[in-house]
C-alpha cells in the first residue's frame, strides 16, 4: 500500500500521460478545527475527477466545481477556505480555516520532469524543496538540509519540502515492539523489523501477516544499520529489553540521521545503558542526548498497547518539531 501522496502523484502522472491537464493542490496552513494538516495532497482533472483530500470532503466539491467553471487557470495561486476566504455553502467545521496551494500543470514535458522528480522523492529518492513564485510554475531543487525546513509562504511565494513519508526501524521484536508495529500502520509510515532470535522471528511472523508498508528481516539490527543505515526521515526503537540486541543497535543507530532513537527500560535501567553505551561504544554527550530513553511520554504507561502509544507519541511529537 503506498501513502496518499504517492497514490496522488501516481493519479496526476496517469491523468498527465494520457494528455489530460491536471491541477495540484496542498494544503499550506490550518486554523481552528480544519481536518487536514499541512502538506496534504488533493490532485483533480478537468473532468472532476480527483484524488486525496483537502479538508476530509467538506470543500471538495466546491473546489471541483469552480475548477470545471474555469476559475484556476494560473499557473500557481493560493486560495482560502473558510472565514475570510471563498464564499462557499458549505463551511468548515467550528470555524476551521484552510489556505490551499493549486498549481495548474499543462501536459508538457516540463510537468512531465515535474511529477516524476515529485514520485521519486515520496518512493524514497532525494528528499526535494518546492519554490513558487505565486503565477509561475514550481521549481524543485534538491534539500541538502539534514532536518527538513519548516513550510513558509506569503502572498507572493511558497516553500515546502518534499519527501517519503516516515519509517519506524524496530530494533528487535517483542509485545511492545509489535503494538508500535500496529500502531505506526495506522499513522501511515513504513515498518522495517530486524530480528535475528529464532523465537522471536516465529512470533513476528504468527502475529503479523505481509502486507504492504511493512518489512521483516531476519537480521541481527544492528548488522542491517550497519549495511544500510537510516534516513533523517526514520525513527530507531528498541524494545527487546536485551542489552545484546538494544545497545549493539544504538551503537550502529547513533551514526546515521535518524530523526529519533529511543530505547524502552526504567529510569535506572535507562541511565546504565548510556553508562554501558558511553564506556563501551565510547560515545560522547552529544550522541547520548539523541537516545531517548525511558522512551515515550510519562502518560503512566503499563500495558504494551499503553507503553506503544506513549513511544509513538514521542515519535510523532519530534517529528512534528514540537
Amino acid at each position: 500500500m503506498q501513502s496518499l501522496d504517492q497514490q496522488v502523484i501516481d493519479r496526476a502522472l496517469q491523468w498527465h500521460l494520457q494528455g489530460e491537464c491536471v491541477w495540484l493542490c496542498t494544503v499550506l496552513h490550518s486554523w481552528g478545527s480544519a481536518p487536514r494538516a499541512p502538506g496534504a495532497l488533493l490532485v483533480a482533472n478537468q473532468q472532476g475527477q480527483f484524488c486525496g483530500s483537502l479538508s476530509g470532503g467538506c470543500i471538495e466539491e466546491d473546489f471541483l466545481a469552480r475548477l470545471q467553471q474555469g476559475t484556476f487557470n494560473a499557473a500557481s495561486q493560493i486560495v482560502r477556505y473558510g472565514e475570510g476566504g471563498l464564499a462557499t455553502s458549505t463551511r468548515l467545521p467550528c470555524g476551521g480555516v484552510l489556505d490551499v496551494l493549486i498549481e495548474r500543470l499543462l501536459p508538457d514535458a516540463a510537468s512531465l520532469n515535474h511529477l516524476r522528480r515529485l514520485q521519486q522523492a515520496l518512493a524514497g529518492g532525494d528528499r526535494l524543496r518546492k519554490q513558487i513564485v505565486i503565477g509561475q510554475s514550481a521549481q524543485l531543487e534538491t534539500e541538502s538540509d539534514r532536518v527538513p525546513r519548516a513550510l513558509c509562504y506569503d502572498h507572493d511565494s511558497v516553500s515546502l519540502s518534499v519527501g517519503s513519508v516516515p519509517t519506524l526501524l524496530l530494533a528487535g521484536y517483542s509485545a511492545v515492539a509489535g503494538e508500535c508495529l500496529r500502531l505506526a500502520l495506522m499513522l501511515g509510515m513504513q515498518v522495517i523489523v530486524c530480528e535475528h532470535r529464532d523465537a522471536f522471528w516465529q512470533q513476528l511472523q504468527e502475529h503479523h501477516l505481509p502486507q504492504p508498508h511493512l518489512r521483516c528481516i531476519s537480521q541481527h539490527p544492528a548488522r542491517y544499520l550497519e549495511l544500510h543505515g537510516a534516513s533523517d526521515q526514520t525513527a530507531v526503537i528498541c524494545a527487546t529489553h536485551d542489552p545484546r540486541v538494544d545497545d549493539l543497535a544504538l551503537l550502529e543507530a547513533v551514526n546515521t540521521p535518524a530523526f529519533y532513537l529511543g530505547a524502552m527500560g526504567s529510569a535506572s535501567n535507562s541511565q546504565q545503558r548510556l553508562a554501558r553505551l558511553r564506556r563501551i561504544g565510547e560515545l560522547d554527550e552529544s550522541a547520548l542526548q539523541r537516545i531517548h530513553a525511558p522512551i515515550g511520554l510519562p502518560i503512566g504507561s503499563k500495558t504494551p498497547t499503553e507503553i506503544a502509544l506513549a513511544i509513538m507519541a514521542d515519535i510523532v511529537r519530534v517529528k512534528n518539531g514540537r
